[in-house]
């Protein structure tokens, strides 16, 4: 018999909003978290458009001992899988704790400890803090996830750059569609605004100047943000059983990899991997279908991810709704696939397309229905949520209305 795997609770923290329904506020209705900021480490500086998440400083410090002396990427980890474990009402000491997965992905890690870490070698000569390593390591946050709620199935970390978040949640879904677990947490953080990690983004020239501008002529370039997006997953059964809220079924996932490039996106991996992920759904119809586009805003990606929506849906694309939410909240690198999979459910739930903003000027390259500026009511029936990373690493979740 068939395994199905639903969401039954997801919580979040980004630059618009630091749970669920901020977050749903600022996106129906086109909010940026976009600012301009210095970045500092010790006498140098650096100003670029980034996307922070600001006065949530106190709440990640009463998180409790371990996780408060852990880097901010497992912090914001903890968090955002707080806010999903409450919202799901499932309650971990009536299950069986060697059922429960947790996969939690990270494009970098603990990147703030390291800055810290080698200005106060390179510039102070004063040694490394002795929590160093344990706070770099890529798996502190799963492991700091999995210590919380005494998780004992299934658990490690995802480090796929930009689609390190969609090929956690669709890993902890096959895991769960497998046996080999009943339900598990999963999802992406990632927290590198700090000196350091953006003048070396900063030297590749694909950062915008002042804001994120995906599908529009005049874009040049993505803004990074940090924040994370973690899922309660559940076997479909499990959930009924206890009577949970379904928010959605995970109705596909495919992934592959271009083959190709570190940097250039191959239109192939990305429709592929979106074929790879509707291979068992069956669409009626192509207006009741919302894509949560990667969107980066770089001049590459935009246009190859147009071309291949059109390679997977044919004429019928025109009928698609996209948006990249990536103008709003930035881009969250490892974490992106985890808080636009929310975005994706949240889009079915509330019948309602995010908005691309920013989108100030047609390019004959970009040639589908992206919600420019203002969000778009349809009832959706399929969402599915795109994230395609350096290396030509792509992962594509599709999740069906319930």
């Amino acid at each position: 018999m068939a395994r199905n795997v639903v969401v039954t609770g997801m919580g979040v923290a980004t630059p618009i909003g630091v749970d669920v329904a901020s977050y749903w506020d600022g996106l129906s209705n086109g909010r940026s978290g976009i600012t301009r900021r210095e970045y500092t480490a010790d006498d140098l500086a650096l100003t670029v458009a980034s996307a922070p998440i600001d006065g949530l400083d106190e709440k990640l410090k009463a998180l409790g001992a371990g996780t408060a002396r852990a880097d901010r990427v497992s912090q914001l980890a903890v968090y955002a899988a707080e806010e999903a474990v409450a919202s799901s009402g499932i309650e971990f000491e009536n299950e069986d704790s060697l059922r429960g997965a947790c996969i939690i992905g990270t494009g970098i890690g603990g990147q703030a400890t390291f800055d810290n870490s080698y200005v106060g070698m390179l510039r102070r000569g004063r040694r490394p803090h002795p929590l160093t390593i344990l706070r770099v390591i890529p798996n502190a946050p799963v492991s700091h996830v999995s210590i919380k709620y005494k998780l004992r199935g299934p658990a490690f970390a995802v480090s796929s750059a930009c689609a390190s978040g969609a090929h956690a949640i669709g890993t902890c879904a096959d895991i769960i569609k497998s046996g080999a677990a009943d339900y598990g947490l999963a999802g992406a953080s990632e927290a590198i605004l700090c000196y350091g990690a953006l003048d070396a983004w900063r030297s590749m020239h694909i950062m915008a100047d002042e804001t994120c501008r995906p599908f529009s002529k005049n874009r040049n370039g993505l803004v990074i943000g940090e924040g994370a997006g973690v899922f309660v997953l559940e076997e479909e059964e499990h959930a009924k059983k206890r009577g949970a809220n379904i928010l959605a079924r995970i109705a596909g996932f495919g992934m592959n990899a271009d083959g190709n490039d570190m940097i250039n996106p191959a239109v192939e991996g990305a429709s592929g991997a979106m074929q790879l992920a509707l291979q068992n759904v069956e669409i009626n119809d192509l207006s009741a279908v919302y894509i949560n586009a990667h969107g980066t805003g770089t001049l590459m990606n935009d246009p190859t991810e147009t071309k291949a929506i059109r390679d997977v849906f044919g004429a019928g694309a025109d009928e698609l709704i996209v948006s990249s939410t990536k103008s709003m909240h930035g881009h969250l690198l490892g974490a992106a696939g985890g808080i636009e999979t929310a975005a994706a459910i949240l889009a079915l739930n509330n019948n309602v397309a995010p908005p691309t903003v920013n989108l100030d000027e047609p390019d004959p390259e970009c040639d589908l229905n992206y919600a420019p500026n203002e969000a778009v009511t349809r009832k959706f029936d399929l969402a599915l949520s795109n994230s395609f990373a350096f290396g030509g690493l792509n992962a594509v979740i599709a999740l069906e209305a319930v």
